[in-house]
């Protein structure tokens, strides 16, 4: 048995059982994929695969069953390589972020620039994605740091911590009727057309159960990802923009203006997760820490603890 077998049976579940994306993702041929998968098969006594042929199909119960194990054996394998770099030398090493548009445009740059004075060698790559997208990556071992409003907390196999509270503003163009200086309500909102993100983005199930409670709905004319994109809708003059207040400068934005919307909405909560039982290099720590000053390591590591504690109960 050798970890490239492992990996073969992980990425041919990764990749839908298509053999050919698999020699891709793991830089070699398709006979040798299949001829991992089968010499495992054979030392293990069982087949983990259905097949057609010689394509595969799907997994047997067997292969559903040990499935896990794999994955546990590579994660740990990664682990130890993580463990041993990090002896070797602390502050030198490779870090991957996965974030929302809206987090990586407006959130992490600051910490960024912050981190990288701290750790000038460390290398970061930045992923971009739906909180979904994001979750995946962390799962996958594609990224080692995710960050993001919605969906992070609802996975069991990732430790989510939070880092800051947000709200909402409106953003319209400087002659526009809600700045007559009357109180922002959601029924004077629901009467403009509305500009805002994504469902799954950024705040998105809180605007629309706000109007829901209120028994309103409202004209939503154009959904994005990004806030930038909302804000130029807004300036063509296709409706409101709701975006989150950090996504509006005065000074870059200067042909909008902001109502602040915190009152309509509920507050947000943009965490931060990584992998349950990743190990997390010193930097890591140190990022965590730079991008929210109260995750400290001592309270990343109590959030570990208490974490799988809970996992075991």
């Amino acid at each position: 048995m050798n970890f490239q077998q492992l990996r073969s049976v992980r990425e041919a579940v990764r990749r839908g059982f298509n053999l050919t994306e698999v020699a891709a993702a793991l830089h070699t041929s398709q006979p040798g994929v299949s001829r991992q998968i089968r010499e495992l098969e054979d030392e293990l006594g069982v087949e983990l695969f259905l097949r057609v042929g010689k394509r595969l199909t799907g997994m047997t119960p067997p292969g559903q069953q040990l499935l896990p194990t794999v994955e546990r054996l590579l994660r740990e394998a990664e682990n130890l390589r993580q463990a041993a770099r990090d002896c070797a030398s602390h502050d030198v090493g490779p870090l991957s972020l996965a974030a929302t548009h809206s987090q990586a445009r407006y959130a992490l740059p600051g910490a960024v620039k912050d981190f990288r004075q701290l750790y000038p060698q460390v290398t970061l790559s930045l992923h971009q994605g739906s909180p979904r997208q994001i979750a995946q990556m962390l799962l996958n071992g594609e990224a080692d740091i995710g960050i993001a409003t919605e969906a992070l907390d609802q996975y069991e196999q990732l430790v989510t911590l939070p880092c800051y509270s947000w709200t909402h503003s409106v953003v319209v163009p400087p002659d526009h009727p809600l700045l007559d200086g009357e109180p922002l309500t959601l029924a004077r909102l629901a009467r403009f057309p509305m500009v805002t993100y994504d469902e799954g983005f950024t705040g998105r199930s809180h605007i629309d159960e706000a109007f829901a409670k209120e028994g309103l709905k409202p004209s939503i004319v154009l959904s994005a990802m990004d806030a930038d994109v909302i804000k130029t809708y807004v300036e063509l003059g296709m409706g409101v923009g709701v975006v989150a207040s950090i996504a509006f400068d005065p000074d870059r934005d200067r042909n909008l203006r902001a109502i602040d919307a915190g009152h309509l909405f509920a507050i947000n909560m943009t965490r931060l997760a990584f992998r349950r039982g990743a190990f997390l290099r010193g930097y890591a720590y140190g990022f965590m820490e730079t991008f929210a000053p109260p995750l400290t390591r001592e309270v990343v590591e109590q959030a570990v603890r208490q974490s799988s504690e809970g996992t075991a109960a």
